[in-house]
């Protein structure tokens, strides 16, 4: 257990935050399209971040399915089959 107390959190907690959220905000350039100067709140990206992550779910289980549909219609050998399953499992 930490010997923490409770109350305010320390200065290095709240600004690890605050840089982790700044780098999250980096990786979401949608938040600053209509105004680079606007100031964007930690819940705003947050809110984004899980947006996109599950836009990227759903992707990643479409191109799955797509995957998955072209390699059934092709007529490959299970020995390369398992080949193509080792190498996309990486």
């Amino acid at each position: 257990m930490s010997s923490r107390r409770s109350g305010a959190p320390r200065l290095t907690d709240v600004d690890d935050v605050s840089n982790l959220i700044m780098k999250l905000q980096a990786l979401l350039p949608q938040l600053n399209q209509n105004n680079p100067t606007s100031v964007v709140t930690a819940s705003s990206v947050m809110k984004e971040a899980c947006s996109c992550i599950k836009r990227l779910q759903k992707e990643v289980d479409d191109l799955s399915e797509t995957l998955s549909q072209l390699l059934d219609s092709v007529d490959i050998t299970s020995v390369d089959a398992e080949f193509l399953r080792g190498i996309l499992l990486q």
